[in-house]
């Protein structure tokens, strides 16, 4: 894949709160982590999730997930999450997404998240100018 874009990468610590009476990282707890990678790769980029919603009356909100689990996490692990951007549409974008402790794949997903109208939730097209920070334009 020499022509995949560069991933973002996003670092968090596993805490007593994330896991089940095992011991281990609750599966849907991915999907947490994988929303915050999401956001914190959109504000490394200058997109203000709230400026967006509060000027631009858009938000984006999930709108089908896939995930596979290889590997559990635990308790302190250090675990980093990853973001890369695999398609863009006019109302859409569909992002792929790991969780890594180590450079091992705990968890994969790929992650559609879609643009809509912050009051109706109706699709609406991502403006140019957000294409263009997230690199698509």
């Amino acid at each position: 894949m020499a022509d995949a874009p560069p991933s973002f990468h996003w670092p968090l610590r596993i805490y007593w709160e994330d896991t089940d009476a095992g011991g281990v990282v609750f599966y849907a707890n991915y999907l947490k982590f994988f929303e915050r990678g999401r956001t914190e790769w959109l504000r490394s980029l200058g997109v203000s999730q709230e400026v967006l919603r509060r000027d631009e009356g858009l938000q984006f909100v999930v709108s089908e997930t896939a995930v596979r689990y290889l590997r559990p996490a635990r308790l302190d692990d250090e675990v980093v999450v990853t973001v890369r951007l695999a398609e863009s549409g006019k109302a859409s974008l569909t992002l792929d997404q790991q969780a890594l402790r180590g450079g091992e794949v705990l968890a994969e997903g790929r992650i559609r998240i879609g643009c809509v109208d912050a009051q109706t939730l109706r699709p609406r097209r991502i403006p140019s100018n957000l294409l263009a920070s997230i690199g698509t334009a």
